[in-house]
Order: C-alpha cells, then structure tokens, then sequence
C-alpha cells in the first residue's frame, strides 16, 4: 500500500468513525476534552502501527484501542495522585519545583511501563518485596517458590528499572 492510499484510508475511516469514537470515550470518562484527545491518540496509533482496519473491523479495532487508552490514561491518573498525595504528606521546604514534579512522574510513569512489561509473577515479586516490604523468604514463602527465584525475579525487575534510568540519563546529554 502507498503512502497515498494509506493516507485515503485513514481519511475515510476518520471520517466515518470519529464521531462514534469521540461519543463512546465520552460516555465512559465523562468529559468531552478528554474523549477528543483519546480519539486523536487512537488514529495516531494506528497510523504509527501501519495497520488500518478494513470497514468490518474498523469499530472494533477502534474500541480495543481505546479501552487501552483509557486504561493507561487510567494508570497515568493513578500514578499521578499517588505522587501528589506523597507530595501533600512532605514538609514545605522539601517540596519541589512544579518542573522537578513533572520530571519526576515522567521517571515514574517509565518505571510503571518497565514493569508492566515483565512477566506477573516478577511484578507480584517486586511489588511484595518494594511495597509491602517483605523479605525474599517470606516473598518465596507467600508465592510458593524458592528464594533463589525470588532473586532472580527481583534481579530482572531491579535491572528493568535500571534500564529505564539509564536510558534516562543516555537522552539527557546533550
């Protein structure tokens, strides 16, 4: 397909299912704004992946990108009023400047994605061991694995997070 046919069926299909698409994002978060900022994103997805759906599938394509949309807009909300809270709890000569804040969700939001790219059961090990702070053997203990698991599932998300600040650092050099 040419880019010239590739952009005729993104025009045909934008213009027969934007308006279906914005209605439904609407009802579900509630406000317009948001609904056409979700829509936007949805075409920019598709237009990146190279893959347009025919007319039969257009809809439900649609309606799968955009439930990941709205879940990971969803995650992003989360994420942020959680760091906001934190923000809330800290004395005010230690709260930061609204571009450190900003900065440091962004690491957050990258962390978040980090980990959702690993297998469940390195996740629930993670989490175990950074937020509930358990140790490793009752980590093994509670999963029903061997310590030595445990190590190697928090060595996997530990170097996860690793790569998400190194590759940080590598796009702040000039």
């Amino acid at each position: 397909m040419t880019v010239a046919q590739m952009q005729q069926h993104i025009h045909v299909l934008y213009c027969q299912h934007r308006g279906w698409l914005h209605d439904w994002l609407r009802r579900r978060l509630g406000c317009s704004h948001h609904a056409a900022d979700l829509v936007h994103d949805a075409y920019v997805r598709i237009m990146s992946s190279g893959r347009i759906p025919g007319p039969e599938q257009a809809r439900p394509h649609l309606m799968q990108i955009a439930k990941g949309l709205v879940i990971d807009r969803y995650r992003r909300q989360q994420i942020e009023q959680a760091y906001l809270d934190a923000l809330a709890h800290m004395p005010e000569p230690t709260a930061i400047s609204p571009e450190e804040r900003a900065l440091t969700l962004e690491v957050l939001l990258r962390i978040c994605a980090a980990l959702d790219g690993l297998p469940g059961r390195v996740q629930q090990v993670f989490l175990l061991s950074r937020y509930e702070g358990l140790t490793y053997s009752a980590i093994a203990q509670r999963q029903g694995i061997a310590v030595a698991t445990v190590r190697k599932y928090m060595l996997q998300a530990t170097q996860a997070c690793f790569a998400v600040m190194a590759d940080l650092d590598a796009s702040a050099l000039p």
